[in-house]
């Protein structure tokens, strides 16, 4: 008779946890007051923000609805909102590594210095005339590991990307994207101008 009676309170616990995780993720968007990101707001590409909100959610409106005692439901609620919220959370820095990683930028496995620059061991060297200036990408656009089409692409930029502009290679319309002062790619001319350019083009 124990096991069934704990049974039905654990069926009942999950169903109000269920039928409270749409009121939480509701809920969980207050959180962004408070440094948290919103259910639907991360800045990388994917679906683990949303499905870490509901798994949140799910969880703490389990817990919330074990230990609420006399008002279980607004317990499962609020426990439901801050598993909603910090599910939400988690969710959006696995979705920044996972983009993160796919696209290569600021995962350079090591680096060599060349002419006074920094490379990525991804990239191949070359003559660069120094730059050190903004570069917005005016399309999505891929780096490539050498000035030119034809070379392995190594990450990418998207449409209205600011980039560390470290040199033009001699001689090319191609540029040296740099991350933390490290080279990470090259880019060309074409798909990207100036920062300031841009920005003076709107007056």
């Amino acid at each position: 008779m124990r096991t069934s009676k704990t049974n039905k309170a654990i069926g009942a616990g999950a169903a109000a946890a269920l039928l409270a995780t749409p009121l939480a993720l509701g809920a969980a968007a207050p959180a962004q007051a408070a440094g948290i990101s919103g259910v639907t707001s991360c800045a990388a590409p994917g679906g683990k923000q949303e499905a870490g909100a509901v798994i949140g959610a799910l969880v703490g409106g389990l817990i919330g609805n074990k230990v609420g005692g006399s008002k279980p439901a607004a317990e499962t609620v609020l426990g439901a909102a801050a598993g909603a919220a910090a599910g939400s959370a988690i969710g959006c820095k696995m979705q920044h590594t996972a983009h993160e990683k796919a696209s290569g930028y600021g995962y350079a496995p090591s680096t060599y210095t060349r002419g006074g620059y920094r490379l990525s061991s991804q990239i191949a060297p070359a003559s660069y005339h120094r730059l050190g200036d903004t570069f917005v990408a005016t399309r999505s656009v891929n780096l490539r590991s050498a000035p030119s089409t034809g070379s392995a692409r190594v990450g990418s930029l998207r449409a209205g990307e600011r980039f560390q502009a470290m040199a033009q290679v001699r001689g090319s319309d191609w540029v040296l994207v740099g991350q933390g002062g490290v080279g990470v790619g090259y880019v060309h001319r074409a798909y990207a101008e100036p920062a300031d350019h841009r920005y003076a083009a709107r007056y």
